[in-house]
């Protein structure tokens, strides 16, 4: 049986909170009983997508006749080719088809490679591209309530992440489809994108079990006493599982399951296993799939690091250019993971590419603000992570400037500082005049006022810079955005400040952006 194990150290601070103290879990302390759900019980494998095992790394099918000696791309036009795309004005009302009934994709702008778009999702809901998706795990953002993640203009989120495992384990799908749904779940009446339960394979490994039908978690909430092996206690993730959480959940974009590996993991043969793997999987999400005129169900670009002509990522998305009549949208996966910078920017220019110019793009995982400035430029549309938030909880705010551009409140530097965290911010914290040195014994203390106030600032920055980005896409200005924010965060060693790190420099000189040019 093929299986994956890492050490307690290889995946520390992957999924749960740094300080010991503080708990992944949003209850009190309470077991939850993870094991498959009624619903995904009844739900047979798809048995004509399982391999045996001697064909794990036999080139799939509808691959033999792909002619891998040139990159894999599809339905590119303008900068990639001489081919102008079209263009929908963001007045254009959204109209579906039936190939797509439960996404409408307009793009209105480009500037370079970097693209202003809109997600038309159900129920008239709409998504503004770049966009930052904060992630709420179980419904819910720490610290904030859903009204100030829509009523706060500062925050006015149009769409956020829940997380299918968790969900899955605490409270159960079930309870949230007979709640309405996770919109009705936790009032709220936009969009919401649930990942797979794929990433937990990497965050959760020591629990983790893989096999062809699907991956196996012991319960993380158990106590150590309580881990007698037994099938209550384990919970059986296959794609046909995952997805029935997913449409459960109610979610506007779904992931498939995908099976994924650690970046800096030093194995091909698992690479290339988990790459076919994924597309088999992929088949067998959209067999599971019993809502496809109200949900979306993207593919996840998977392959490790190998992006030669010819490589990993290029099957995976020949793959999926063969599947790409039933695929609304695109995620690059297997990345923040450990891998350097400079392999991270090449996998993702690799894939926006290749994938095609209509339909949507998103970078899973990816939260830094620099990381977002610079895969925007390269063609990336969407973006999640913890990090604004997370990091919020522990004292830390997001702001413009000097890198790494944070300002980290708990300092003792901050205790008499009665300035607030960034002037001209509509956020809670700023807006309220709440100082640096409130903020600073505020943290000290732990006070969960603290919580509520650093997180509304840190996604407010968030919304800050994307709307930012796209205004300038839209204006057709992006390269001179970049040129500007990469000059603030970088001065140079000869101005006492950092010089600009160069797989910033390569990624944006291969995105057509010179930072030598005059920024005014």
């Amino acid at each position: 049986m093929e299986t994956r194990k890492r050490s307690r150290e290889e995946i520390e601070g992957a999924e749960a909170e740094t300080p010991p103290n503080e708990t992944s879990s949003d209850n009190d302390g309470g077991k939850a009983k993870g094991g498959l759900s009624e619903s995904s019980k009844q739900i047979p494998t798809a048995t004509e997508f399982i391999a045996p095992s001697e064909q794990f790394l036999t080139l799939p099918p509808e691959l033999k006749d792909v002619d891998f000696s040139k990159r894999v791309e599809w339905r590119k036009f303008a900068p990639y080719t001489d081919d102008p795309l079209p263009l929908t004005p963001t007045d254009q009302p959204a109209v579906f088809s039936s190939q797509y009934p439960a996404l409408c994709f307009h793009v209105h702008a480009t500037s370079g490679r970097a693209r202003a778009t809109t997600l038309h999702l159900p129920s008239e809901r709409k998504v503004p591209t770049p966009i930052f998706m904060p992630v709420g795990t179980k419904g819910t953002i720490k610290a904030l309530t859903t009204e100030e993640i829509c009523n706060d203009k500062a925050l006015n989120c149009p769409i956020i992440l829940g997380n299918t495992y968790h969900l899955a384990l605490q409270p159960g799908t079930e309870l949230v489809r007979d709640m309405g749904g996770l919109h009705k779940f936790m009032q709220w009446d936009r969009g919401i994108l649930t990942d797979s339960g794929g990433f937990q394979m990497v965050s959760l490994l020591k629990l983790a079990e893989i096999t062809e039908e699907g991956v196996t978690f012991e319960n993380p909430f158990l106590q150590q006493e309580d881990k007698d092996v037994n099938d209550r206690e384990r919970m059986l993730l296959r794609p046909e599982d995952s997805i029935t959480h997913q449409n459960n959940i109610g979610s506007d974009i779904m992931m498939a399951l995908d099976d994924v590996v650690s970046s800096v993991t030093d194995n091909d043969e698992r690479f290339e296993i988990a790459t076919y793997r994924t597309l088999r999987w992929l088949d067998r999400c959209f067999a599971a799939h019993s809502k496809p005129k109200e949900q979306n169900l993207f593919a996840i670009v998977q392959g490790g690091l190998d992006t030669k002509v010819g490589g990993l990522r290029e099957k995976c998305l020949a793959g999926f250019q063969a599947r790409d009549k039933q695929i609304p949208g695109y995620a690059i996966g297997g990345l923040a993971g450990g891998e350097s910078k400079e392999q991270f920017w090449k996998v993702v220019n690799q894939c926006c590419k290749s994938l095609p110019d209509d339909k949507p793009r998103y970078l899973m995982g990816v939260g830094y603000p620099l990381d977002l400035v610079v895969c925007s430029a390269l063609g990336v549309d969407m973006y999640d992570c913890v990090y604004p938030t997370r990091t919020a909880r522990f004292g830390v705010a997001l702001v413009p400037g000097e890198a790494p551009g944070t300002m980290r409140l708990k300092n003792n530097e901050f205790s008499n500082d009665h300035r607030v965290i960034m002037e001209g911010c509509e956020c809670q914290a700023c807006k309220g005049g709440y100082t640096r040195a409130r903020l600073n014994i505020l943290l000290k203390r732990n006070n969960p006022l603290a919580a509520a106030l650093m997180t509304s600032h840190n996604i407010a920055y968030m919304m800050y810079l994307v709307r930012g980005m796209r205004k300038a896409v839209i204006e057709d200005r992006y390269g001179e955005y970049v040129r500007s924010f990469i000059h603030d965060q970088f001065r140079g060693s000869e101005k006492g400040g950092q010089d600009v790190p160069q797989w910033v420099k390569d990624a944006l000189e291969e995105a057509g952006i010179d930072l030598k040019l005059d920024t005014p």
